[in-house]
């Protein structure tokens, strides 16, 4: 009901502590003065689909970055905003909830008032469901009080949410429109944020002065790309399921009798899986990505674990502690294919009591091979992004009885000679998402929060707001705002019969990179992991102490600083500028075009459609 959301929380001692607790700002978004400098007209990573993304978004495709700017900063270009009319901004909390989401508000709201103590800001309860019934709660001190650095959403709640039906986008332009609104700000992932894309160029195809502005918070980890680092709420939920998967692994050692089978919450990518392993040193972790790309069977799956426990029952190891992400289901090639015949079969209406008479032979001869509690879950209805139900899908237990009963055919053979295979099984997920947010979180989250301010007090729109060099202190944090649309691709999707059909401009799930730093990280240490139990206690969330700032090790590994270097090009292009002017030498002029045309060259080639580059 509307009246249990922004009533005073309950708070424990610990709580209370962390409420008191300010997160620290960037010098650029210090003070009273906005100042941003705009770059150069956006692209897209993939050069194959510009056409298509600027044909569908053409109020909204090609737009600058946008940089904010500290005091000191002398950019002769820059825009100075020191005059902030009162704004009424709606806030709305769109997809699952993340460890953080409530310090988005609370940046939004504390840079609000700082500009202009008679701004408001009005958040929408239940999610996208409430916006488009008009249903808000004016945020204020007093309600915040309680919120501030506490998990959940439950402060304004949400409902399964999307916005992106012509009559979703409608209701949400009437709410805009009715409420006087200056700017919506959605808090969201992948999903979300592509909703807000089409919002923005809609409202502004229609002439609706509302800003719309994106904040990238998703547990997953999934929204990263060439402008987007990390995402509110990964760190704490890598970190609290770190611990448990910790645990677990001490555990497996005290008794040895055990083999421990955990899936992560994480959607279809295996981000947290990966970073996960890297925080704990399970002895297994089996990739998505990894199985997509060698386009691994479950007899292949079942195989590699098999052998894995055989070679450490040799060594008298009757243990171990297995992770596999939920979106592990989804690609196993046989598996996916079925997924999409059944999928297909449910769109036609046809009930889940009847699909298995349905199915194709080969389909039906999988089906039937799969244990009954399987063959449930993969008849669920899928997400509204047509993938399954992937928290719902028990891949654990799956592999689990498949594993159990090979190791049993190979004790009976006599090629394996250690002790019955025992196996228990676990899903992490929900004991992490609502989590008190870990420090850097709560920083992050409030910092994005500032950010949405000054993308709204710059008049822009269709825009996320993005901070990198995230890996480093505050201080050092690059603050900016790339468009929405800069960071979509459009992909080509096979269907049934060889046929295949053109997506839509959105933003899309990034997936491990098998040639990233974090992945071969993974690999250099994945025969000692297996072998050695070399497990690691990051122990439960610290907020205080040498433990509260370590960050994601896929964060630090990673050398991502996007924007940082764009700004670095730019400069160097000012110093040719500076340099090559008529009447510099012919020696200068010559060194100087020859060098240009060599890069312009490269790049051309390197950018090409042909070339296959897909986005970040």
């Amino acid at each position: 009901m509307d009246s249990d959301f922004g009533i005073a929380r309950e708070l424990s001692d610990l709580q209370k502590l962390r409420s008191q607790y300010q997160p620290e700002l960037p010098p650029c978004l210090q003070g009273t003065t906005v100042r941003v400098e705009f770059g150069d007209r956006t692209t897209v990573a993939d050069p194959s689909g510009s056409h298509t993304i600027s044909r569908s978004f053409p109020h909204t495709f090609g737009q600058p970055i946008a940089h904010f700017l500290r005091a000191t900063a002398k950019v002769l270009d820059a825009q100075i905003i020191s005059d902030h009319p009162a704004a009424r901004v709606g806030v709305v909390f769109c997809g699952r909830q993340s460890p953080g989401g409530h310090n988005v508000i609370w940046g939004l709201f504390d840079a609000l008032k700082v500009h202009n103590p008679k701004s408001s800001l009005l958040g929408f309860l239940g999610g996208s469901e409430g916006l488009f019934a008009q249903r808000t709660l004016e945020i204020t001190d007093d309600i915040l009080a309680s919120y501030k650095n506490q998990g959940g959403y439950d402060l304004l709640g949400r409902t399964k949410d999307q916005i992106r039906t012509t009559e979703q986008v409608n209701a949400a332009l009437d709410a805009c429109t009715a409420l006087k609104l200056d700017a919506l700000v959605i808090i969201g992932g992948v999903t979300s944020n592509t909703d807000a894309a089409q919002l923005a160029e809609t409202f502004a195809e229609r002439n609706c002065p509302t800003k719309v502005v994106g904040i990238p918070v998703t547990l997953n980890g999934d929204l990263k790309n060439q402008f987007v680092e990390a995402n509110v709420g990964f760190d704490t939920i890598c970190k609290v399921n770190s611990q448990l998967i910790s645990n677990v692994c001490t555990d497996a050692l005290s008794a040895e009798k055990y083999y421990y089978f955990i899936r992560l919450m994480g959607r279809k990518a295996s981000h947290v899986a990966l970073e996960c392993t890297l925080q704990s040193h399970p002895n297994m972790v089996i990739l998505a990505e990894e199985v997509a790309a060698s386009k691994l069977t479950l007899f292949d799956i079942t195989k590699q674990i098999c052998d894995a426990v055989q070679a450490r029952g040799e060594q008298d190891k009757h243990h171990g502690v297995i992770l596999l992400p939920e979106g592990l289901i989804e690609s196993i090639p046989e598996v996916y294919a079925l997924l999409q015949e059944i999928h297909g079969l449910l769109r036609q209406g046809v009930s889940a009591d009847n699909i298995s008479t349905q199915l194709s032979p080969w389909a039906s001869a999988l089906f039937e091979f799969l244990p009954p509690f399987i063959r449930k879950q993969l008849l669920l209805h899928p997400e509204s992004d047509d993938s399954a139900q992937l928290s719902q899908i028990e891949t654990e237990k799956l592999l689990a009885h498949l594993v159990e009963e090979e190791m049993n055919k190979r004790l009976k053979e006599g090629t394996y000679k250690g002790k019955k295979f025992n196996a228990i099984c676990h899903f992490f997920g929900y004991q992490a998402r609502g989590s008190l947010p870990s420090k850097f979180d709560c920083d992050y989250a409030y910092v994005l929060g500032h950010i949405g301010y000054h993308i709204i007090a710059a008049g822009l729109n269709g825009y996320l707001a993005t901070v990198t060099n995230l890996k480093n202190p505050v201080n050092k944090w690059r603050c900016g705002a790339a468009p929405i649309t800069a960071m979509m691709s459009v992909r080509r999707y096979g269907r049934s019969h060889g046929a295949s059909t053109v997506g839509i401009p959105s933003l899309h799930p990034a997936t491990v990179d098998l040639k990233g730093k974090a992945y071969d990280l993974l690999r250099q240490n994945g025969s000692k992991f297996l072998m050695d139990d070399v497990y690691r206690n990051p122990g439960p969330l610290q907020f205080d102490g040498p433990g509260a700032d370590v960050k994601a090790v896929t964060l630090c590994v990673e050398d991502q600083d996007y924007m940082g270097r764009i700004k670095s090009l730019n400069e160097h292009l000012d110093k040719v500028r500076a340099i090559v002017k008529p009447g510099c030498s012919q020696d200068v002029l010559k060194a100087a075009l020859s060098a240009m045309s060599s890069v312009t060259e490269i790049l051309s080639v390197m950018s090409s459609p042909s070339t296959g580059n897909t986005p970040f």
